[in-house]
């Protein structure tokens, strides 16, 4: 919200006014007859993209809820609290929609902070369309900020716009000034596929190259980044930056559109203009530059991968005074409760109901006996049956869902009814107005609509939703975006369970921020771990001499011997072997990870170089009962409970292992029904996202049986 206390000039959060003085101007005697420069904003609030989808061919994306509240409200809240006056905010899809929200918002009030917010419909179908438009419309008139129009910020703009200004008066050339959080090489908000990367002059803060790194396409050869040796040469400090968040908040000048208009080729603001302007510097001597946060927050709601991962901060408070009790909205009415649980008034809840911690629940809505919910997001007017369970969801307005119920980590739009008894998984997506019958299960990734891209109501699929039920399951069209794999879960409807094919992306809605366990696998009977002194002397000693070996690229033959001339010294079991390779292995795909690698990438550039060392630890092969295998499984399975997307990689590595011939199909068998691989939450969590490898073996293994006994019975015949 902005705020208004004129008295309370001390305060934290006193409204950011605009400068008085136009940027790469001197400044002017106070006249009366002086004309004060109009701070300007530009709200981009289609994106131009299908991320979102199937839920924005219903509805604008800018007018999905977070946390409750409509994204397009952070934006413009972020705008008022940075002293902005007048809005260009650029409808596209839905442009309807959004305008009568406006209408009808406190941003077209008298007490709005805006003296005019203009809504301009368009027709285009990229960014850089737009802003070759509004340079068209000359409405431009000094320096303003281009922010998307779901942006969440507390962050004030007055720092970097000092910044800019102070650098436009210097040098008339520096038109551009880019907001850029610090935030660590894997932070939750970051895509995993695509890593942006800056090269910084630091003694400037001016960007000098930018280029995006697809991680899926490095599968074979380790990404590169191409640098002009001439950067290098003429620049004696530069920062190479793969650490920060691109908050989409821009402060430009009217430069920066001209630049727009002379190419029609730039259609997105960095993989485009800003790559391309930096590159043509010795033509257009126009220079761009960087402000860098680090106490503020500032994130873009660009996937579904951020949206769980903003949405859990908003909870978490790291946006304040941006959160749900500081009721954004009119007629909102949010109290902050013990244990992060934020409930408006008018909510019913049942005596024997438990609503745990990190949980927003909208006025009007009910509650049932028994039911579980924590970690969710409940809107308004929604019915929760008796013997519910909700963890990890986002339950929009006017849901309706009925006894027995079962959701974890799934989206469900407003007006959805679910059945009795039914079940929705991890990263299922149902859109407005989907009905799903009693009993039935919704796969993880499946997304259910029942519109169609040309708005129109779809032919429902009963073998998805059931008799009775509304909706068909939508398909990702090839168009997609080029990180959209941020978006999908790993068991996402679109995975076609054939080994040769089986791409999987790294991350999935149930994993985005999943809690790192504190628990380990403990000491007791079954465990694989021995309180023996020579052996945690050997594992200590064979885990850090294999992990160096495998950070510097040691060949796979050294790494052998050395672990052999280890494990001879120490007189090591087999399991002791076993125990240290999965360590070293674990922690250096980590690294990668945390270097920018997707999780597959890293697996299997880890797994296909030192295959011959995992190869060697096990000798069961001619055996029915696979007991070096299935252990393996398990202290890979252990090892990965404490680490950062622990299931995603145990999926990849359950699949490379097979791939590479080192594990047996009766090996996963084994290891699935061995009571340790579930003897605790964390190893059953854990291994969830494999679940869809292990049920993939047992089908073909079906499959493979049926057409042996054809064959056999056409050999009979």
């Amino acid at each position: 919200m902005w705020f208004e206390n004129e008295n309370d000039t001390d305060s934290d959060v006193v409204p950011v006014m605009a400068p008085k003085q136009k940027g790469g101007q001197k400044p002017k005697a106070n006249t009366a007859d002086e004309v004060e420069e109009t701070f300007q904003a530009v709200v981009l609030a289609d994106t131009f993209e299908t991320r979102f989808e199937p839920f924005t061919r219903d509805k604008p994306r800018c007018l999905l809820p977070l946390a409750n509240t409509p994204l397009i409200e952070y934006t413009l809240e972020f705008l008022a609290n940075a002293g902005v006056e007048e809005v260009f905010l650029y409808g596209g899809a839905h442009s309807d929609q959004l305008e009568k929200y406006l209408n009808a918002s406190k941003w077209r009030a008298l007490s709005s902070p805006f003296k005019q917010l203009s809504f301009l419909k368009s027709t285009s179908t990229s960014v850089g369309d737009v802003m070759r438009d509004l340079d068209g419309k000359h409405l431009i008139t000094g320096d303003f900020i281009v922010v998307s129009g779901d942006v969440i910020s507390n962050l004030p703009i007055e720092g970097a716009l000092a910044q800019h200004r102070k650098r436009r008066e210097s040098d008339k050339n520096a038109i551009m000034t880019m907001v850029l959080r610090e935030a660590g090489l894997n932070h939750r908000t970051k895509s995993s596929s695509v890593s942006p990367v800056f090269v910084i002059d630091p003694t400037k803060d001016r960007c000098l190259h930018y280029e995006e790194i697809d991680h899926h396409n490095n599968d074979e050869q380790p990404a590169r980044l191409n640098i002009d040796s001439e950067l290098i040469l003429s620049n004696l400090e530069l920062d190479i930056r793969q650490d920060l968040i691109d908050c989409s908040i821009d402060i430009c000048t009217p430069d920066v559109l001209s630049l727009w208009s002379d190419s029609f080729d730039y259609q997105s603001p960095r993989k485009h203009y800003l790559h391309g302007v930096l590159k043509d510097y010795e033509l257009n001597g126009k220079t761009l530059h960087t402000y860098i946060i680090k106490d503020h927050y500032a994130a873009r709601v660009r996937n579904l991968k951020a949206y769980d991962a903003v949405s859990k901060d908003i909870l978490a408070r790291w946006t304040y005074p941006l959160c749900p009790d500081t009721n954004l909205l009119p007629g909102h009415s949010y109290d902050l409760r013990k244990g992060s649980l934020y409930q408006e008034k008018g909510v019913t809840l049942a005596r024997s109901c438990v609503i745990g911690r990190r949980t927003v629940i909208g006025k009007g809505t009910s509650i049932g006996d028994r039911t579980e919910i924590k970690n969710t997001v409940l809107g308004r007017n929604c019915k929760v049956g008796r013997n519910v369970k909700l963890e990890g969801a986002y339950i929009w307005d006017n849901v309706v869902i009925g006894d027995g119920v079962d959701v974890r980590g799934a989206i469900i739009a407003d007006g959805v009814v679910l059945g009795n008894n039914c079940t929705v998984a991890a990263g299922a997506l149902l859109s407005y107005g989907v009905k799903i019958a009693d009993g039935i299960s919704i796969e993880s990734g499946k997304r259910i609509t029942r519109t169609r891209i040309d708005g129109t109501v779809g032919k429902n699929d009963p073998a998805v939703v059931g008799e009775g039920g509304e909706g068909y399951e939508f398909i990702h069209g090839e168009e997609e975006d080029d990180d959209d794999d941020d978006d999908v879960s790993v068991a996402s409807s679109g995975l076609v369970y054939r080994m040769p094919g089986l791409s999987l992306s790294s991350v999935s809605i149930s994993t985005l921020s999943s809690d790192v366990s504190d628990n380990s696998w403990g000491q007791s009977e079954g465990s694989l771990l021995s309180d023996d002194e020579e052996s945690d002397n050997f594992h200590h000693d064979a885990s850090i001499s294999l992990y160096d070996s495998l950070r510097e690229g040691v060949a796979a033959d050294v790494v052998q011997l050395e672990l052999v001339t280890l494990r001879m010294t120490a007189n090591a079991s087999d399991n002791q072997v076993r125990r240290a390779i999965v360590e070293a292995f674990m922690k250096h795909i980590e690294q990668l990870m945390e270097g920018g690698k997707g999780a597959g990438p890293a697996v299997n550039e880890v797994f296909n170089a030192y295959k011959e060392v995992i190869e060697r630890t096990l000798f069961d092969r001619t055996k029915d009962q696979k007991n070096d295998q299935v252990d393996l499984l398990l202290l890979l399975q252990q090892d990965l409970v404490n680490r950062n997307k622990g299931d995603t990689v145990l999926l990849f590595t359950a699949k490379s292992l097979y791939e590479l011939e080192l594990v047996e199909e009766e090996a996963y068998d084994q290891w699935w029904n061995d009571e340790r691989s579930s003897n605790t939450e964390e190893m059953r969590t854990v291994r969830t996202q494999a679940q869809q490898f292990v049920d993939w073996l047992a089908d073909a293994e079906e499959e493979s049986s049926e057409e042996e006994d054809s064959e056999e019975e056409s050999d009979e015949e």
